[in-house]
């Protein structure tokens, strides 16, 4: 998933729509104001596409240097990635920043309680935009190694 603007669009919009619908799980959907919450699902949204952006750069550099062979292979590692970003910063802003907060409905992951919505997000979203811009079935990738732009000599 090399990152053209009409996958980053479709990732924006994706992550946007996920912050809208999983704002309820965090307490700022009671206790902000319309602005408040406009701007926490702006802000979210753009941190989770610079996410993205340096997990596929990260991704990107493991497959090279590790010889990953499939886009599988990448997007595991993207997903992993992510996930791994997710919880560290989850628990971060959440238990010793207090950045944000959950709200009760927020289902939790031990063993640091980081929240379930946002652990599910990059494993659907990604996956969805995946999709969208073609996918295994379609890609020209599939059932070939995974290879970087080759460097001209």
């Amino acid at each position: 998933m090399g990152w053209t603007i009409r996958p980053l669009v479709i990732f924006a919009a994706l992550n946007l729509i996920w912050e809208l619908v999983q704002l309820p799980l965090y307490t700022i959907w009671m206790t902000g104001s319309a602005s408040q919450i406009t701007y926490a699902a702006l802000h979210c949204t753009a941190g989770d596409v610079m996410i993205g952006i340096g997990a596929t750069i990260l991704s990107r550099i493991l497959m090279n240097k590790f010889h990953g062979k499939s886009e599988w292979q990448f997007v595991i590692c993207f997903i992993l990635l992510s996930i791994a970003y997710t919880v560290f910063s989850e628990w971060l802003n959440v238990e010793i920043l207090k950045s944000w907060a959950y709200a009760s409905a927020m289902p939790r992951l031990p063993p640091l309680g980081t929240g379930l919505t946002p652990v599910l997000q990059w494993m659907i979203v990604p996956l969805l935009t995946w999709n969208m811009v073609g996918g295994i079935a379609k890609s020209r990738l599939a059932g070939r190694p995974f290879v970087a732009k080759e460097r001209r000599q």
